[in-house]
Protein backbone atom coordinates (compact mmCIF):
# COMPACT_ATOMS: atom_id res chain seq x y z
CA UNK A 1 0.00 0.00 0.00
CA UNK A 2 1.21 3.63 -0.67
CA UNK A 3 1.94 5.32 2.04
CA UNK A 4 -0.26 8.28 3.25
CA UNK A 5 1.10 11.76 4.04
CA UNK A 6 0.89 13.16 7.45
CA UNK A 7 0.09 16.44 7.00
CA UNK A 8 -2.96 17.63 8.86
CA UNK A 9 -6.03 19.81 8.56
CA UNK A 10 -4.84 23.28 9.46
CA UNK A 11 -6.87 24.54 12.49
CA UNK A 12 -4.56 27.46 13.48
CA UNK A 13 -7.41 29.95 15.36
CA UNK A 14 -7.06 32.31 12.50
CA UNK A 15 -10.14 31.82 12.00
CA UNK A 16 -11.15 33.55 14.82
CA UNK A 17 -9.22 36.58 13.56
CA UNK A 18 -11.77 38.71 11.02
CA UNK A 19 -11.58 42.49 10.86
CA UNK A 20 -14.45 44.72 11.83
CA UNK A 21 -15.16 47.38 8.96
CA UNK A 22 -17.95 49.37 10.97
CA UNK A 23 -15.50 52.57 11.21
CA UNK A 24 -16.46 52.68 7.34
CA UNK A 25 -20.00 51.07 6.81
CA UNK A 26 -22.03 48.52 8.34
CA UNK A 27 -22.54 46.17 5.56
CA UNK A 28 -22.43 46.39 1.57
CA UNK A 29 -25.95 47.25 1.15
CA UNK A 30 -25.87 50.39 3.55
CA UNK A 31 -27.40 53.46 1.41
CA UNK A 32 -24.22 55.97 3.46
CA UNK A 33 -22.10 54.28 0.57
CA UNK A 34 -24.08 55.25 -2.18
CA UNK A 35 -24.80 58.75 -0.50
CA UNK A 36 -20.66 59.13 -0.62
CA UNK A 37 -20.79 58.18 -3.85
CA UNK A 38 -22.90 60.78 -4.86
CA UNK A 39 -21.35 63.22 -2.41
CA UNK A 40 -17.95 62.83 -3.91
CA UNK A 41 -19.60 63.83 -7.34
CA UNK A 42 -20.63 66.71 -5.92
CA UNK A 43 -17.54 67.18 -4.23
CA UNK A 44 -15.67 67.15 -7.79
CA UNK A 45 -17.88 69.46 -9.83
CA UNK A 46 -17.45 72.12 -7.01
CA UNK A 47 -13.54 71.76 -7.36
CA UNK A 48 -13.68 72.24 -11.03
CA UNK A 49 -15.96 75.47 -10.33
CA UNK A 50 -13.71 76.52 -7.43
CA UNK A 51 -10.52 75.83 -9.02
CA UNK A 52 -10.29 75.63 -12.53
CA UNK A 53 -7.92 77.84 -14.23
CA UNK A 54 -6.76 79.62 -11.18
CA UNK A 55 -4.48 77.21 -9.51
CA UNK A 56 -2.27 80.46 -8.71
CA UNK A 57 -4.51 82.21 -6.93
CA UNK A 58 -6.31 78.73 -4.95
CA UNK A 59 -3.92 76.24 -4.93
CA UNK A 60 -3.87 76.18 -1.34
CA UNK A 61 -7.40 75.39 -0.83
CA UNK A 62 -7.19 73.36 -3.91
CA UNK A 63 -4.82 70.98 -2.13
CA UNK A 64 -7.09 71.38 1.35
CA UNK A 65 -9.93 69.97 -0.64
CA UNK A 66 -8.49 67.40 -2.84
CA UNK A 67 -7.79 65.65 0.20
CA UNK A 68 -10.43 65.51 1.44
CA UNK A 69 -11.95 64.03 -2.07
CA UNK A 70 -8.98 61.56 -1.30
CA UNK A 71 -10.66 60.57 1.80
CA UNK A 72 -13.65 60.11 1.12
CA UNK A 73 -13.17 58.08 -2.16
CA UNK A 74 -10.94 55.74 -0.08
CA UNK A 75 -13.28 55.10 2.31
CA UNK A 76 -15.59 53.91 -0.37
CA UNK A 77 -13.55 52.02 -2.44
CA UNK A 78 -11.32 50.80 0.50
CA UNK A 79 -14.20 49.31 2.20
CA UNK A 80 -15.77 47.57 -1.00
CA UNK A 81 -11.81 46.25 -1.73
CA UNK A 82 -11.56 44.90 1.45
CA UNK A 83 -15.24 43.13 1.60
CA UNK A 84 -14.44 41.61 -2.35
CA UNK A 85 -10.90 40.36 -1.00
CA UNK A 86 -12.77 37.80 1.52
CA UNK A 87 -15.12 36.84 -1.09
CA UNK A 88 -13.68 37.64 -5.03
CA UNK A 89 -16.61 36.18 -6.55
CA UNK A 90 -19.51 38.32 -4.16
CA UNK A 91 -21.76 39.30 -6.88
CA UNK A 92 -23.55 42.04 -5.05
CA UNK A 93 -19.66 43.99 -4.00
CA UNK A 94 -18.85 43.61 -8.03
CA UNK A 95 -21.57 45.07 -9.05
CA UNK A 96 -21.15 48.10 -6.40
CA UNK A 97 -17.20 48.54 -7.31
CA UNK A 98 -18.45 48.94 -10.74
CA UNK A 99 -20.95 51.48 -10.18
CA UNK A 100 -18.99 53.18 -8.27
CA UNK A 101 -15.66 53.02 -10.22
CA UNK A 102 -18.22 53.99 -13.80
CA UNK A 103 -19.65 57.16 -11.90
CA UNK A 104 -16.09 58.27 -10.31
CA UNK A 105 -14.05 57.70 -13.33
CA UNK A 106 -17.22 59.85 -15.62
CA UNK A 107 -16.75 62.77 -13.01
CA UNK A 108 -13.44 62.68 -12.74
CA UNK A 109 -12.69 62.36 -16.19
CA UNK A 110 -15.11 65.50 -16.81
CA UNK A 111 -14.08 67.86 -13.42
CA UNK A 112 -10.85 66.75 -12.27
CA UNK A 113 -8.37 66.54 -15.48
CA UNK A 114 -7.48 70.11 -14.98
CA UNK A 115 -5.59 69.58 -12.01
CA UNK A 116 -2.39 67.69 -12.75
CA UNK A 117 -2.39 69.57 -16.10
CA UNK A 118 -2.60 73.22 -14.21
CA UNK A 119 -0.27 72.20 -12.02
CA UNK A 120 3.05 71.15 -13.87
CA UNK A 121 2.13 74.23 -15.70
CA UNK A 122 2.64 76.86 -13.08
CA UNK A 123 6.09 78.31 -13.26
CA UNK A 124 8.94 77.93 -10.95
CA UNK A 125 8.39 81.35 -9.55
CA UNK A 126 4.87 80.96 -9.01
CA UNK A 127 5.42 78.28 -6.53
CA UNK A 128 8.26 79.81 -4.89
CA UNK A 129 5.69 82.37 -3.61
CA UNK A 130 3.49 79.73 -3.32
CA UNK A 131 5.73 78.05 -1.22
CA UNK A 132 6.24 81.01 0.95
CA UNK A 133 2.73 82.64 2.01
CA UNK A 134 1.21 79.35 2.26
CA UNK A 135 2.06 77.00 4.92
CA UNK A 136 -0.53 74.18 3.14
CA UNK A 137 1.05 74.45 -0.34
CA UNK A 138 4.73 74.05 1.99
CA UNK A 139 3.70 71.18 3.31
CA UNK A 140 2.42 69.65 0.19
CA UNK A 141 5.27 70.79 -1.66
CA UNK A 142 7.22 67.12 -2.07
CA UNK A 143 4.01 66.33 -3.42
CA UNK A 144 3.74 69.04 -6.21
CA UNK A 145 7.32 68.30 -7.28
CA UNK A 146 6.43 65.23 -7.18
CA UNK A 147 3.97 65.38 -9.89
CA UNK A 148 5.52 67.62 -11.54
CA UNK A 149 8.17 65.12 -12.82
CA UNK A 150 5.34 63.87 -14.76
CA UNK A 151 4.79 66.79 -16.95
CA UNK A 152 6.40 65.85 -20.29
CA UNK A 153 4.24 62.71 -19.98
CA UNK A 154 0.65 64.01 -20.29
CA UNK A 155 -1.42 64.50 -23.17
CA UNK A 156 -4.15 67.37 -23.49
CA UNK A 157 -6.86 67.72 -21.40
CA UNK A 158 -9.41 66.08 -24.06
CA UNK A 159 -7.25 62.74 -24.43
CA UNK A 160 -6.70 62.75 -20.56
CA UNK A 161 -10.49 63.20 -19.68
CA UNK A 162 -11.12 60.42 -22.08
CA UNK A 163 -9.03 57.92 -20.59
CA UNK A 164 -10.05 58.39 -17.29
CA UNK A 165 -13.68 57.82 -18.36
CA UNK A 166 -12.20 54.41 -19.73
CA UNK A 167 -10.73 53.22 -16.82
CA UNK A 168 -12.77 50.95 -15.73
CA UNK A 169 -12.82 49.09 -18.28
CA UNK A 170 -9.19 49.00 -19.14
CA UNK A 171 -6.48 46.27 -17.58
CA UNK A 172 -7.41 46.46 -14.16
CA UNK A 173 -10.76 44.51 -15.00
CA UNK A 174 -8.50 41.69 -16.70
CA UNK A 175 -6.79 41.66 -13.05
CA UNK A 176 -9.77 41.89 -11.61
CA UNK A 177 -10.98 39.19 -13.24
CA UNK A 178 -8.07 36.94 -13.53
CA UNK A 179 -8.13 37.23 -9.19
CA UNK A 180 -11.41 36.19 -9.21
CA UNK A 181 -10.69 33.19 -11.34
CA UNK A 182 -7.92 31.98 -9.35
CA UNK A 183 -9.67 32.14 -6.45
CA UNK A 184 -12.52 29.44 -7.93
CA UNK A 185 -9.18 27.36 -8.76
CA UNK A 186 -9.32 23.93 -7.30
CA UNK A 187 -6.48 21.02 -6.72
CA UNK A 188 -7.58 17.29 -6.11
CA UNK A 189 -4.88 15.90 -3.31
CA UNK A 190 -5.76 13.07 -1.17
CA UNK A 191 -9.68 12.85 -1.75
CA UNK A 192 -9.95 16.89 -0.99
CA UNK A 193 -10.35 19.79 -2.88
CA UNK A 194 -7.80 22.19 -1.88
CA UNK A 195 -6.89 25.93 -3.10
CA UNK A 196 -4.05 27.09 -4.53
CA UNK A 197 -3.05 28.55 -1.05
CA UNK A 198 -3.53 25.13 0.43
CA UNK A 199 -1.87 23.51 -2.10
CA UNK A 200 1.40 26.33 -1.88
CA UNK A 201 1.62 25.87 1.80
CA UNK A 202 1.52 21.93 1.87
CA UNK A 203 4.50 22.05 -1.27
CA UNK A 204 6.55 24.45 0.79
CA UNK A 205 6.01 22.26 4.16
CA UNK A 206 6.27 18.35 2.96
CA UNK A 207 9.63 17.04 3.72
CA UNK A 208 8.68 14.22 1.70
CA UNK A 209 10.60 14.65 -1.79
CA UNK A 210 8.17 12.16 -3.13
CA UNK A 211 5.15 13.86 -2.23
CA UNK A 212 6.65 17.59 -3.39
CA UNK A 213 7.31 15.91 -6.66
CA UNK A 214 3.61 14.71 -6.73
CA UNK A 215 2.18 18.04 -5.16
CA UNK A 216 4.11 20.27 -7.52
CA UNK A 217 2.33 18.10 -10.53
CA UNK A 218 -1.26 18.74 -9.24
CA UNK A 219 -0.62 22.52 -9.16
CA UNK A 220 0.72 22.37 -12.50
CA UNK A 221 -1.71 20.04 -14.48
CA UNK A 222 -4.69 22.59 -12.33
CA UNK A 223 -3.01 25.68 -13.55
CA UNK A 224 -3.47 24.47 -17.38
CA UNK A 225 -6.28 24.44 -19.56
CA UNK A 226 -8.60 26.80 -19.81
CA UNK A 227 -7.12 29.05 -16.57
CA UNK A 228 -3.83 28.91 -18.69
CA UNK A 229 -5.36 30.18 -21.96
CA UNK A 230 -7.03 32.90 -20.00
CA UNK A 231 -3.71 33.91 -18.26
CA UNK A 232 -1.94 34.41 -21.77
CA UNK A 233 -4.97 36.26 -23.36
CA UNK A 234 -4.60 38.47 -19.84
CA UNK A 235 -1.16 38.99 -19.79
CA UNK A 236 -1.50 39.90 -23.70
CA UNK A 237 -3.83 42.64 -23.08
CA UNK A 238 -2.20 44.50 -20.24
CA UNK A 239 0.88 44.02 -21.93
CA UNK A 240 -0.23 45.43 -24.99
CA UNK A 241 -2.05 47.83 -23.32
CA UNK A 242 1.33 49.43 -21.42
CA UNK A 243 2.59 49.51 -25.06
CA UNK A 244 0.58 51.94 -26.46
CA UNK A 245 0.68 54.09 -23.36
CA UNK A 246 4.64 54.09 -23.04
CA UNK A 247 4.85 55.13 -26.75
CA UNK A 248 1.82 57.57 -26.54
CA UNK A 249 3.31 59.35 -23.08
CA UNK A 250 7.10 59.46 -24.53
CA UNK A 251 8.66 57.41 -22.07
CA UNK A 252 12.10 56.39 -23.31
CA UNK A 253 11.89 52.92 -21.25
CA UNK A 254 9.02 50.46 -19.79
CA UNK A 255 10.45 50.84 -16.75
CA UNK A 256 10.61 54.84 -16.67
CA UNK A 257 7.05 55.24 -15.36
CA UNK A 258 7.50 53.05 -13.13
CA UNK A 259 11.27 54.17 -11.87
CA UNK A 260 9.60 57.94 -11.64
CA UNK A 261 6.37 56.95 -9.14
CA UNK A 262 9.06 55.15 -7.45
CA UNK A 263 11.32 58.54 -6.94
CA UNK A 264 14.09 56.47 -8.03
CA UNK A 265 16.56 56.78 -10.68
CA UNK A 266 17.06 54.09 -13.66
CA UNK A 267 20.90 53.98 -13.10
CA UNK A 268 19.93 52.94 -9.22
CA UNK A 269 17.42 50.04 -10.96
CA UNK A 270 20.27 49.35 -13.39
CA UNK A 271 22.61 48.68 -10.66
CA UNK A 272 20.14 46.58 -8.69
CA UNK A 273 19.52 44.39 -12.21
CA UNK A 274 23.54 43.79 -12.18
CA UNK A 275 23.73 43.40 -9.02
CA UNK A 276 20.95 40.78 -9.07
CA UNK A 277 22.84 38.93 -11.90
CA UNK A 278 26.60 39.42 -11.08
CA UNK A 279 26.30 38.37 -7.33
CA UNK A 280 23.46 37.18 -6.17
CA UNK A 281 22.97 34.57 -8.95
CA UNK A 282 25.98 32.76 -8.22
CA UNK A 283 25.34 33.12 -4.51
CA UNK A 284 21.62 31.55 -5.27
CA UNK A 285 23.58 28.53 -6.94
CA UNK A 286 26.07 28.09 -4.49
CA UNK A 287 23.15 27.91 -1.62
CA UNK A 288 21.02 25.58 -3.43
CA UNK A 289 24.04 23.03 -3.80
CA UNK A 290 24.22 23.23 -0.24
CA UNK A 291 20.63 22.90 0.16
CA UNK A 292 20.60 19.68 -1.71
CA UNK A 293 23.63 17.96 0.26
CA UNK A 294 21.50 18.39 3.44
CA UNK A 295 18.31 17.12 2.11
CA UNK A 296 20.60 14.33 0.76
CA UNK A 297 19.71 14.79 -2.89
CA UNK A 298 22.44 15.16 -5.88
CA UNK A 299 20.12 17.42 -8.09
CA UNK A 300 17.55 19.42 -6.79
CA UNK A 301 14.16 18.90 -8.47
CA UNK A 302 12.16 22.44 -8.81
CA UNK A 303 9.67 20.80 -6.29
CA UNK A 304 12.35 21.04 -3.80
CA UNK A 305 13.23 24.47 -3.62
CA UNK A 306 11.40 25.50 -0.99
CA UNK A 307 11.91 22.37 0.82
CA UNK A 308 12.21 22.27 4.42
CA UNK A 309 15.59 21.02 6.25
CA UNK A 310 14.94 17.32 7.31
CA UNK A 311 15.74 19.07 10.67
CA UNK A 312 13.39 22.06 11.09
CA UNK A 313 10.26 21.85 12.93
CA UNK A 314 7.52 21.97 10.91
CA UNK A 315 4.79 22.07 13.92
CA UNK A 316 2.12 24.84 12.70
CA UNK A 317 1.84 28.22 14.33
CA UNK A 318 -1.00 29.06 16.36
CA UNK A 319 -1.83 32.43 15.46
CA UNK A 320 -2.46 34.31 18.81
CA UNK A 321 1.65 32.65 19.27
CA UNK A 322 2.62 34.18 16.12
CA UNK A 323 0.93 37.34 17.15
CA UNK A 324 3.05 37.11 20.13
CA UNK A 325 6.40 36.83 18.59
CA UNK A 326 5.41 39.67 16.02
CA UNK A 327 4.55 41.65 18.78
CA UNK A 328 7.29 40.91 21.50
CA UNK A 329 9.71 41.27 18.08
CA UNK A 330 8.78 44.74 17.50
CA UNK A 331 8.05 45.43 21.06
CA UNK A 332 12.63 44.21 21.11
CA UNK A 333 12.87 47.30 18.90
CA UNK A 334 10.42 50.00 19.10
CA UNK A 335 7.43 50.30 21.95
CA UNK A 336 5.81 52.30 19.39
CA UNK A 337 5.77 50.50 17.08
CA UNK A 338 4.53 47.16 19.45
CA UNK A 339 1.61 49.54 20.78
CA UNK A 340 0.05 50.67 17.17
CA UNK A 341 0.50 46.58 16.51
CA UNK A 342 -1.77 46.04 19.87
CA UNK A 343 -4.53 48.93 19.16
CA UNK A 344 -4.85 47.07 15.58
CA UNK A 345 -5.25 43.61 17.01
CA UNK A 346 -8.02 45.23 19.00
CA UNK A 347 -9.76 47.09 17.08
CA UNK A 348 -9.80 44.22 14.61
CA UNK A 349 -7.81 45.30 11.55
CA UNK A 350 -6.75 42.12 10.71
CA UNK A 351 -8.45 39.48 8.45
CA UNK A 352 -6.45 35.92 8.73
CA UNK A 353 -7.66 32.93 7.71
CA UNK A 354 -7.27 31.27 4.61
CA UNK A 355 -10.11 29.40 2.50
CA UNK A 356 -12.06 29.22 -0.37
CA UNK A 357 -12.97 32.18 -2.42
CA UNK A 358 -10.43 34.41 -0.46
CA UNK A 359 -8.07 36.67 -2.68
CA UNK A 360 -4.61 34.54 -2.78
CA UNK A 361 -1.77 35.99 -1.26
CA UNK A 362 -1.52 39.05 2.12
CA UNK A 363 -1.05 42.61 1.89
CA UNK A 364 -1.80 45.54 4.10
CA UNK A 365 -4.12 48.33 3.27
CA UNK A 366 -3.45 51.89 5.29
CA UNK A 367 -5.45 54.95 4.41
CA UNK A 368 -6.55 58.09 5.77
CA UNK A 369 -10.37 58.28 6.55
CA UNK A 370 -12.74 61.50 6.30
CA UNK A 371 -11.50 63.94 9.30
CA UNK A 372 -7.70 63.25 9.29
CA UNK A 373 -7.95 59.84 10.66
CA UNK A 374 -5.04 56.98 9.82
CA UNK A 375 -6.62 53.77 9.28
CA UNK A 376 -4.41 49.99 8.63
CA UNK A 377 -5.95 47.07 7.42
CA UNK A 378 -4.17 43.40 7.16
CA UNK A 379 -5.45 40.61 5.27
CA UNK A 380 -3.95 37.13 5.18
CA UNK A 381 -4.03 33.49 4.22
CA UNK A 382 -2.83 32.16 7.09
CA UNK A 383 -1.98 28.60 7.63
CA UNK A 384 0.83 28.29 10.64
CA UNK A 385 3.82 27.87 8.66
CA UNK A 386 7.27 29.82 9.36
CA UNK A 387 7.09 31.71 6.62
CA UNK A 388 2.94 33.01 7.31
CA UNK A 389 4.94 34.24 10.81
CA UNK A 390 7.18 36.22 8.29
CA UNK A 391 4.24 37.68 6.23
CA UNK A 392 2.45 38.36 9.41
CA UNK A 393 5.27 40.45 10.49
CA UNK A 394 6.38 41.96 7.02
CA UNK A 395 2.48 42.96 6.43
CA UNK A 396 1.92 44.32 10.35
CA UNK A 397 5.60 46.37 8.89
CA UNK A 398 3.73 48.16 6.37
CA UNK A 399 0.62 49.15 8.97
CA UNK A 400 2.85 50.86 11.45
CA UNK A 401 4.66 52.86 8.67
CA UNK A 402 1.19 53.74 7.20
CA UNK A 403 -0.09 54.67 10.17
CA UNK A 404 2.40 56.83 11.21
CA UNK A 405 2.82 58.50 7.85
CA UNK A 406 -0.84 58.91 7.84
CA UNK A 407 -0.86 60.82 11.08
CA UNK A 408 2.40 62.93 9.91
CA UNK A 409 1.99 63.49 5.94
CA UNK A 410 -2.08 63.39 5.71
CA UNK A 411 -3.97 61.90 2.58
CA UNK A 412 -1.98 62.93 -0.09
CA UNK A 413 1.40 62.07 0.94
CA UNK A 414 1.27 59.11 3.29
CA UNK A 415 1.90 56.99 0.10
CA UNK A 416 5.21 55.70 0.19
CA UNK A 417 6.99 54.81 -3.31
CA UNK A 418 7.34 51.13 -3.66
CA UNK A 419 11.02 50.67 -2.83
CA UNK A 420 10.42 52.85 0.26
CA UNK A 421 7.17 51.08 1.45
CA UNK A 422 8.95 47.30 1.21
CA UNK A 423 12.33 48.85 3.11
CA UNK A 424 9.70 49.42 5.87
CA UNK A 425 7.78 46.23 5.97
CA UNK A 426 10.97 43.90 4.76
CA UNK A 427 12.84 45.55 8.01
CA UNK A 428 9.84 44.89 10.56
CA UNK A 429 10.19 41.21 8.85
CA UNK A 430 14.05 41.40 9.42
CA UNK A 431 13.22 42.88 13.10
CA UNK A 432 11.12 39.31 13.55
CA UNK A 433 13.93 37.30 12.34
CA UNK A 434 16.72 38.55 14.22
CA UNK A 435 14.02 38.44 17.61
CA UNK A 436 13.84 34.55 16.54
CA UNK A 437 17.46 34.26 15.91
CA UNK A 438 18.91 36.28 19.24
CA UNK A 439 15.95 33.56 21.13
CA UNK A 440 17.42 30.57 19.25
CA UNK A 441 21.19 31.54 19.75
CA UNK A 442 20.75 31.97 23.87
CA UNK A 443 19.18 28.35 23.77
CA UNK A 444 22.13 27.03 21.92
CA UNK A 445 19.57 25.44 19.12
CA UNK A 446 22.10 25.00 17.04
CA UNK A 447 19.27 23.09 14.89
CA UNK A 448 16.92 25.13 14.50
CA UNK A 449 19.05 28.06 14.28
CA UNK A 450 20.24 26.71 10.91
CA UNK A 451 16.62 25.78 9.66
CA UNK A 452 15.81 29.38 10.39
CA UNK A 453 18.99 30.83 8.83
CA UNK A 454 17.92 28.88 5.69
CA UNK A 455 14.55 29.27 5.29
CA UNK A 456 15.03 33.07 5.18
CA UNK A 457 17.36 32.16 2.22
CA UNK A 458 14.52 30.55 0.61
Amino acid sequence: SKKKSQAPEKNTGAENFRWDLKCMYRGVDEPQIDLDIAALVEMIKNFYAAHKGRLGETLSQAITDYANISMLESKVFVYLFLKQSTNVGDAVVKSKIADAKIKLSRASGEYLTFFDIELVALSEEMLAKLYKNYPVVAKYRPWIEHTRIFKPHLLSESVESALTKRSPFGSGSWSEFFDELESDLKFKFQGKNKTLTEMLDLLTESKDAKERARLLKIINLGLGGMFAKYSAQNLYMVVGSKVVEIRERSYKHPMESRNKSNQIPDAVVDALHRAVEDVAGPLARRYYRLKAAHLGLKKLRWSDRNAPMPFSDTTIVPFKEALKIVVDAYQSFSPTLAKLIRKSIKNKRIDAPAGKGRRDGAYNCSIVLPGNIPTSFTFLNYLGSGGDVMTLAHELGHGVHGLLAGQAQGPLMCHAPTAYAETASVFGEMTTYNFLKKRLTAEKNNEALLALIMSKID
